[in-house]
């Protein structure tokens, strides 16, 4: 496990009156005083809606935007709620009791406070945790032990979001045609990310996550009732509504690459907010690390030829370090739990 060692209960890096120059991004990547409205188009998809063209709605917000949002998915509330508090509070732990962790956890998960690293010459603002998720049972072993609740709630979320993540898979696999049980077949492996995002004092400075895209089959997250989501979108950036107790699926680049193009990954960062912390939690559906992604065969012809060379998961991961300096030990995790 990884920490920062810069806080205690009294002091923690977010305190401040102005932003630290270590947390000023440059001028090119901060978002300054951009006025990014919120876009009232994002589709919302009704999970209970029976038509017959839920699979055709989810594939046209896929083309369009890369992402859409999902309601009635059958993910209680009350787990939604929970799996939130026990973020805040492994987020609100003093330093020294995170620590702790250190000498029993040989597993692989991350806690990555702000000042950890630098991303491109700054420090972004928010703490972040991360861990394996799947298979639940195996990896749970390897979760925190504190709170002393953290496992048992955290994993009656992702027993949910692995139900889930099968369903928008099935789905999407019906939308472009694939044979039943395709995509969620090769969705191997999960990550947990939850990240708290504090309140900062200027908000045109810094981000809470540059600009990137989700090297997953799909993303799904929890951004709570606070907003900060900005996607690309036409080259404009485009605000997220935070919509109580729904989910946005985020698709990723290897469902882009199995489409041969079809559906899009679309660039997405975090700006930070002068009244509101937040607290996220996105899961990235994965495949395993040996699984060859490359354009579906049922996808490609004469007139639609591959345009993705095949690649395993894990040399994808090698080369795109979507973890940063915290890829391989996650990596590792994996491949530990598959042996």
């Amino acid at each position: 496990m990884e920490i920062n060692d810069d806080d205690d209960v009294s002091r923690r890096w977010f305190n401040v009156e102005s932003v630290p120059k270590s947390h000023v991004f440059s001028d090119e990547d901060r978002p300054a005083n951009q006025q990014i409205p919120l876009c009232n188009t994002i589709p919302i998809i009704d999970l209970q809606n029976n038509s017959s063209n839920l699979s055709e709605t989810i594939i046209q917000a896929s083309q369009e935007y890369g992402f859409f949002q999902v309601i009635n998915h059958g993910v209680s509330e009350d787990v939604i709620s929970e799996a939130i508090k026990v973020m805040e509070e492994i987020f609100n732990m003093p330093m020294e009791e995170i620590k702790k962790e250190v000498v029993n956890n040989s597993s692989g998960w991350v806690y990555m406070g702000s000042t950890t690293f630098a991303a491109k010459g700054a420090h972004l603002w928010r703490d972040n945790l991360k861990h394996p998720c799947h298979p639940l049972d195996e990896c749970m072993q390897r979760w925190p032990r504190n709170p002393p609740r953290y496992r048992d709630v955290v994993g009656a979320y992702i027993k949910e979001i692995r139900r889930l993540s099968l369903v928008i898979l099935e789905l999407i696999s019906e939308g472009l045609g694939l044979e039943a049980g395709y995509l969620g077949g090769i969705s191997q492996v999960q990550f947990l990310t939850a990240s708290n995002y504090p309140v900062c004092p200027d908000p045109t400075l810094t981000l809470g996550l540059l600009n990137h895209f989700d090297h997953s089959l799909i993303t799904i997250l929890y951004q709570g009732n606070v907003e900060g989501l900005q996607f690309l979108k036409d080259g404009k950036w485009i605000g997220v509504e935070a919509i109580p107790n729904a989910f946005l699926v985020n698709i990723g680049t290897q469902i882009e690459i199995i489409s041969n193009g079809k559906l899009r990954s679309a660039a997405h960062r975090v700006v930070t907010n002068q009244e509101a912390a937040r607290t996220t939690i996105a899961t990235f559906i994965n495949p395993s690390p040996d699984c060859v992604i490359q354009p579906a065969k049922l996808l490609i012809n004469e007139d639609n030829p591959p345009i993705y060379q095949p690649l395993s998961f894990r040399d994808f991961v090698n080369v795109s370090k979507p973890f940063g300096p915290f890829t391989d030990a996650l990596q590792n995790g994996v491949c530990t739990l598959k042996k």
